[in-house]
């Protein structure tokens, strides 16, 4: 069932693949895959190009697919593990949602982050109280490490 359900949403992305973002598989396994996210223009993260680790359990889509950066983000919804908190990942999760929203949800948190359900208190708290200086950070580690 699962594998048969990530083949499908492979050629529906292959098909239409969502602004910004592709992905696919990382090598034989169906159940790994690697995306790209192009940091949003209107974000700090412009200009970036960020990695993402995908990994679908057995059970997908009843259970939601693991979801992790490999390119460093300043964020407080990302942790330095790469890890993401987003509500769509966790408890939101449902069958109907396909990776190509998962990664659409992702570019929206790099527009938006959540700083009121932070994963990294510090960098949502310098979100909270100095945008400015949030914004030069984040544009710095994207000059970093998600170009070139």
């Amino acid at each position: 069932m699962a594998s048969k359900r990530i083949s499908k949403e492979l050629k529906d992305l292959q098909k239409d693949p969502p602004v910004s973002c592709n992905a696919g598989p990382a090598g034989d396994d169906m159940f790994h895959w690697q995306a790209t996210i192009m940091g949003p223009i209107v974000s700090p993260y412009a200009g970036g190009v960020f990695l993402v680790s995908i990994h679908f359990p057995p059970d997908y889509p009843f259970k939601p697919p693991k979801v992790s950066f490999r390119t460093k983000v300043y964020h407080p919804n990302i942790n330095s593990n790469g890890s993401i908190c987003l509500d769509i990942l966790k408890e939101q999760w449902s069958p109907a949602f396909t990776i190509s929203k998962v990664l659409l949800s992702i570019c929206s948190l790099l527009t938006d982050p959540n700083p009121d359900d932070p994963l990294v208190l510090e960098i949502a708290h310098t979100y909270k109280i100095d945008r400015a200086k949030y914004e030069t950070i984040a544009r710095a580690w994207t000059q970093k490490y998600a170009m070139g």
